[in-house]
């Protein structure tokens, strides 16, 4: 099985550092994974993408999607390409109240997650990527939350490191919100 995910939103929301823990935490589970990232070259407010996929044996698809399973949606900025490859009937993240998910195709199952506020609430305000990345993989089950935070902190460089403890609330954070909305509770 092959499952692919493209994230988007704006430089400085942690798009890239989400894409790569996602990546690497697959690997680390033994499964096969790669990663394509496209992003502006200035560093907070421009275009910032990336493509993972993940399968069970070596890999078919490239991580330059024409269509995709899934997605993760953290801005409305620069996603209007993003959403047209989303396969009908795939999982995406919406990032309320910056996505407003009733502009969303109609196809797609679209799960709400206020993740500023919830990151505020982890006591990490910094980590509204990580809340995304954590609803995703609750919703999904491509790879156990543990993985996510061991990748999360490997990938973390030495003077971003006193951030890891707040990033480890905020995965659990949004893991613990999407549960509940998956399962209708």
């Amino acid at each position: 099985m092959e499952r692919e995910v493209i994230v988007t939103g704006v430089g400085g929301q942690g798009i890239q550092l989400l894409a790569k823990t996602l990546a690497l935490a697959a690997t680390r589970e033994g499964r096969h994974a790669m990663l394509s990232a496209d992003y502006g070259g200035e560093m907070r407010g421009g275009p910032s993408k990336a493509s993972v996929v993940i399968g069970d044996a070596p890999l078919r698809a490239l991580p330059v999607l024409p269509s995709a399973w899934s997605a993760i949606v953290a801005h409305h900025r620069f996603s209007e390409g993003v959403l047209e490859r989303v396969r009908p009937g795939g999982p995406v993240i919406a990032n309320v109240p910056l996505v407003d998910p009733a502009a969303l195709r109609a196809d797609l199952v679209v799960h709400p997650v206020d993740a500023a506020a919830l990151a505020k609430e982890a006591g990490a305000p910094q980590a509204v990527g990580f809340v995304l990345l954590g609803a995703y993989v609750a919703i999904t089950g491509l790879v156990p939350q543990e993985s996510l935070v061991a990748a999360m902190e490997e990938l973390l460089p030495p003077y971003r490191r006193q951030h890891a403890p707040a990033n480890a609330r905020a995965l659990a954070a949004g893991a613990s919100l999407t549960t509940a909305v998956a399962h209708g509770s």
